[in-house]
Order: structure tokens, then sequence, then C-alpha cells
């Protein structure tokens, strides 16, 4: 492509929030998402299929470093 619309960046409250990968045993699903840090309630934001779309969340929030996984 020669013109590839740049995705922006989502702002998200560090102070407030981390960014955790949610997991299930059974399944093995994966959700990328934001866990509030006062009550520890977490916000889904995209399906983890692959390492394509994991490195896409990281990308879209500007995260860098590692992720936590909560089961």
């Amino acid at each position: 492509m020669l013109f590839k619309k740049k995705e922006e960046r989502i702002s998200w409250d560090e102070t407030k929030k981390k960014p955790v990968i949610r997991a299930s045993i059974c399944t093995g699903e994966r959700v990328a998402g934001f866990q509030d840090l006062s009550t520890g309630a977490f916000e889904e934001i995209m399906l983890i299929r692959s390492e394509g779309e994991l490195r896409t969340f990281r990308e879209r929030y500007g995260i860098t470093g590692e992720i936590k996984t909560i089961y």
C-alpha cells in the first residue's frame, strides 16, 4: 500500500488501570484489557487469537514491557 492509515494511540490512565491478559484455563481463550487497580474489575478490549493481535493491542495503547496474565 502506498498510503497506509496510521493508527492513533488510545490513551489510558496508568495510575488507575494496568494492562492484563485474561486467559481461560479450560478453553485457552485470551482476552486483552485493563484491570482497575482499586476495584480489580476487568475491562475487556479485544480477543487475542495470535501474536499479531497482541502486537496490535500493544501498539494501539502504547504498552511496553510485560503484560501480566490472570486466570
